[in-house]
């Protein structure tokens, strides 16, 4: 399904696997976001060598108007109210700067914290 932008000279088609990549990336750029979560079928479509840069962005459009929702995964020690309206701030610009589209919602379903992986042969002291 594509997401149309008509003008007065046509018509502008815009791929709903293109404003998902540029959720994804837009998301995954800010500090305290770890990644984007994927469901079951794009983690077998990892599995099988197909990376996908919209993982865990599901796009919908009605009346030319965009809502998206992304699955994230928030690292260890960010607040997530401050990290989820800056996803919420950033995609909403860049897929309306990006592609002339209005943009309705952007829901953030925090999948996930990513804790700090410890190193081997080291204890966490704790402050004794």
């Amino acid at each position: 399904m594509k997401s149309v932008n008509k003008d007065s000279i046509g018509e502008i088609n815009v791929a709903e696997e293109v404003i998902a990549t540029i959720s994804s990336i837009s998301a995954t750029s800010i500090k305290g976001v770890a990644g984007m979560s994927s469901g079951l079928t794009s983690g077998f479509a990892e599995a099988l060598g197909k990376k996908s840069l919209s993982k865990g962005v599901k796009v919908d459009v009605k009346d030319k108007l965009i809502t998206l929702h992304l699955n994230v995964i928030v690292e260890y020690g960010f607040k997530i109210p401050d990290i989820s309206w800056e996803i919420q701030d950033r995609v909403k610009a860049m897929v309306e700067n990006m592609t002339a589209m209005k943009v309705k919602q952007v829901n953030v379903h925090v999948q996930a914290v990513k804790f700090p992986e410890e190193t081997k042969g080291e204890t966490v002291e704790t402050g004794k």
